[in-house]
């Protein structure tokens, strides 16, 4: 498990913008995983996807690494944001989108 642990924590530390997954950003393998691959692809995001279903020790090792029992997990400079319930929340309110700004991460915002 610290092949797994490791290789997390690199991903977590290297990526500005990284999304443990079912499937991938091309093709999500759950609708959770789906729904917030659709607000990164909408806010225009360049962001590493990871998918979780290619190593169990991965899989197991997100939810141990972040203390959080489920996938889809989105971490920003190396914070854990949350699972699709909470990146939908804080996209539907404009947090997500103020809180990538401040983090200097680029977003492309919707008209209106």
């Amino acid at each position: 498990m610290t092949d797994a642990r490791a290789f997390i924590d690199n991903a977590v530390k290297t990526n500005d913008v990284v999304l443990f997954m079912k499937g991938t950003p091309q093709f999500p393998m759950c609708g959770f995983s789906g729904q917030v691959v659709q607000i990164l692809d909408y806010l225009g995001l360049a962001y590493q996807g990871v998918n979780v279903l290619d190593d169990a020790d991965v899989r197991q090792g997100i939810k141990d690494y972040s203390n959080w029992p489920t996938i889809p997990q989105l971490y920003v400079k190396g914070e854990f944001i949350g699972g699709c319930d909470i990146v939908r929340e804080m996209f539907q309110s404009g947090e997500l989108q103020t809180f990538l700004t401040e983090k200097g991460i680029a977003v492309r915002l919707a008209a209106g």
